[in-house]
């Protein structure tokens, strides 16, 4: 196997806390293969019975050291989550570390582990198993389909659909993406309704074009991989299998093709 197609050639995952996911003995998109494995192994503390599962919150709910507060007995300023600024205060002291569900979340299943400082909206549906890390934000609107696994200060933005992925850390999906069988890189970040397709129209595998030859990556659904600081413009698509190197760029109303490309690309309409 190519060593340009394994984890590191993509991603820094010095300080990544699921490194052990990834391995290079295996080409990066592994990863996916062991992903459900691994979430119904990860410790999920489930959730306080203050929650009914699958049903919508009534009242906004505050998460704190073990402990479940009423919203509304709490004065929570609602700064940019990502870079910590998700503040509750309780008889005006701070409660560092304070995550928000909104009412009308939804937590479907039993198997959740939300960190530090989350932010849930309103109208957001999380199916478990699903970890989401510090700091992250899960907007109004967005479906998680379970075995997501979210990293730190990362954006599941508005009516964005995830399914089967990873976000390592600072990635973010802020605007009507949809992600099936895909992983982000760290400080990724999609333009508003970024598709990634996951599912070729006929059947097999999805096999991913290399400079040696096609790989059969033994994944009936794989949708794209995105390596550290890649960026994607509006409305652009990516075919079953897409496989794009740190730092490039997937211009606006680009589809890009199925196969790897290298670190630093500039993928264009046509090309």
């Amino acid at each position: 196997m190519m060593a340009l197609l394994t984890a590191n050639s993509f991603f820094d995952l010095t300080t990544w806390a699921h490194a052990s996911l990834f391995s290079d003995a295996e080409p990066v998109w592994a990863a996916l293969k062991n992903l459900k494995e691994y979430l119904a192994d990860y410790p999920c503390p489930g959730l306080p019975k203050e929650i009914s599962p699958s049903v919508p919150l009534a009242r906004t709910l505050v998460l704190h050291e073990g402990e479940v507060y009423a919203g509304a007995e709490l004065e929570i300023h609602y700064g940019d989550v990502t870079k910590g600024g998700l503040q509750v205060c309780r008889n005006g002291q701070v409660l560092p570390g304070a995550t928000v569900l909104m009412a009308g979340v939804v937590l479907h299943g039993a198997c959740f582990a939300i960190g530090r400082g989350v932010l849930v909206e309103s109208g957001a549906f999380i199916s478990g198993p699903t970890v989401i890390g510090d700091c992250s934000e899960v907007r109004q609107g967005a479906y998680l389909r379970g075995n997501c696994l979210i990293g730190r200060r990362c954006v599941v933005g508005h009516v964005t659909e995830v399914k089967h992925s990873i976000f390592l850390d600072d990635a973010k999906a802020g605007h009507f993406a949809y992600l099936g069988d895909s992983i982000l890189g760290n400080q990724v970040n999609l333009g508003a309704g970024t598709k990634m397709a996951n599912l070729r129209f006929v059947k097999g595998n999805v096999r991913v074009r290399t400079p040696e030859g096609p790989l059969d990556s033994g994944l009936r659904k794989f949708g794209a991989i995105l390596g550290d600081q890649v960026q994607t413009g509006c409305n652009s698509v990516t075919n079953p299998g897409t496989v794009i190197g740190r730092h490039s760029f997937l211009l606006p109303n680009t589809t890009a093709p199925s196969g790897y490309h290298p670190e630093n690309s500039m993928l264009r309409p046509g090309r």
